[in-house]
């Protein structure tokens, strides 16, 4: 039996064997340190170090002076919560290369008592041997401008569930005017909605407040606005419309305030004809390179909230992603391959970033609605896999698109057309085919092309 040819598979950077490491088993009031090094006069032996430092900045600022001094190349912190913050971000500052990484991965390696001090030397162990994978933090910028993202997301989220307590509270007065208006948030029902909370009962003067489109509807306005609408219904029905209101108000704010900070970022900002960049660049006729947030908004189903939420949560460095594939493993867009011998099967694509794969699935919903690339591939794939795995592959080519063009700025989006894939058919097969599944069943085929 011939030997086949081995094939090489090269270490990735954070699996290079380190000297000198450290680690932290973080808790919420303090974290144990670990230092790893050669032991003085035996430089084939090592030695762990522990000792306890309290979660404090002045603590953590101290400790990053000593890990300096001892010349450390890595620092491991144990994703717990959202206690590792203080010590990514105070190390990092220092100037030491800091990673982070899931408990789940360092719970796969063989076991041993569990305390914090042996926690720290075994984290301190995977460290050296580069047995962990780092997870994605990025620059403080990111993660400036990722809290406005993420806060707006939950707001919007949030106003979302008012409406539907609204929606809730007219159906309990028979009140059925969301089965006639698409919306609660138009402008006809939320004049509606103020005129019965004002005191108005009539549903011919109600449904008289309806407009554009909504007017052709009058009868039906009328019978959905005959109700029992009384007087704690108009109160309830305040304090939720006053609810929705300020949570507009604050989502307005946070957008602005989200543009602004996107717009102060060098590599998210366009190039003008005349090479000249900087906020508001790239906007004219003929500019070579767009602002980040327009060559994103040119994705179909992408608008600009969704661009600055991709943004947001995974940054405009795509180096941090070699491939594509690297980026849309990461945000758990890819399902797993498990190979045992000969057989292989497909896995669960995992968790991800929550946010990341909301704004992808929004995106992907929106885009299988039209008459593009990316709504035919849909429409493709939802015959036979359903819809749901259908949405997940166009969000996957949707982040595959948003790298390349963040990986190269001058790269704009080009729609390849709702017919690429049938331009792409051999049609003298596929004619083969249909002709020996008919003559199965016993018909003689002629072919004669279309007029």
């Amino acid at each position: 039996m011939v030997m086949r040819e081995p094939q090489e598979i090269c270490d990735v950077e954070h699996e290079q064997i380190l000297e000198r490491v450290a680690a932290v088993d973080v808790a919420k009031a303090s974290g144990m340190v670990c230092v790893r090094g050669p032991q003085a006069g035996r430089p084939d032996r090592r030695r762990s170090l522990v000792w306890e430092v309290p979660a404090t900045t002045n603590a953590v600022l101290e400790l990053a002076e000593h890990l300096a001094r001892e010349r450390i190349q890595k620092v491991t912190l144990e994703a717990t919560s959202d206690y590792w913050r203080i010590w990514f971000y105070l190390l990092e500052a220092a100037g030491l290369d800091v990673q982070l990484v899931k408990a789940h991965d360092v719970k796969q390696a063989p076991g041993r008592p569990k305390t914090d001090k042996l926690d720290a030397v075994w984290l301190a162990k995977l460290t050296e041997r580069g047995m962990l994978r780092p997870s994605f933090v990025p620059p403080a910028e990111i993660r400036n401008l990722r809290d406005y993202t993420r806060l707006r997301t939950d707001l919007t989220r949030e106003r979302t569930r008012h409406y539907s307590r609204l929606e809730k509270l007219l159906e309990d007065a028979l009140i059925k005017v969301s089965a006639v208006a698409s919306k609660l948030d138009t402008v006809s029902v939320r004049d509606m909605i103020e005129a019965l909370i004002a005191g108005e009962r009539d549903p011919q003067v109600l449904a008289g407040l309806a407009r554009g489109r909504m007017r052709v509807k009058h009868h039906a306005l009328v019978e959905a606005l005959t109700g029992q609408f009384d007087d704690h219904h108009a109160e309830l029905a305040r304090m939720l419309l006053d609810q929705i209101d300020s949570l507009t108000g604050q989502i307005g704010r946070l957008t602005a305030r989200i543009e602004q900070l996107i717009a102060a970022i060098p590599a998210a900002q366009g190039v003008d004809p005349d090479g000249t960049t900087g906020p508001g660049a790239g906007l004219a006729e003929g500019a070579p390179v767009l602002p980040a947030i327009d060559r994103l908004d040119e994705i179909t189903g992408i608008g600009r909230d969704t661009a600055q939420q991709i943004i947001a949560e995974i940054g405009l460095d795509m180096g941090r992603f070699p491939t594509p594939g690297h980026l849309v493993s990461w945000a758990k867009l890819t399902p797993r391959t498990i190979q045992s011998g000969a057989k292989s099967r497909s896995g669960r694509t995992g968790k991800g970033n929550p946010y990341l794969k909301g704004a992808l699935g929004e995106a992907a919903a929106a885009a299988a609605r039209t008459d593009t690339f990316l709504g035919e591939r849909y429409r493709r794939i939802v015959k036979r896999r359903g819809k749901l795995k259908a949405l997940v592959a166009v969000a996957r080519s949707i982040l595959v698109i948003a790298w390349h063009l963040l990986s190269d700025p001058a790269a704009r989006f080009r729609d390849l057309g709702a017919g690429y894939y049938a331009s792409r058919t051999d049609k003298d097969r596929k004619a083969r085919n249909h002709i020996r599944q008919l003559e199965a069943l016993g018909f003689t085929v002629t072919l004669a092309p279309a007029a």
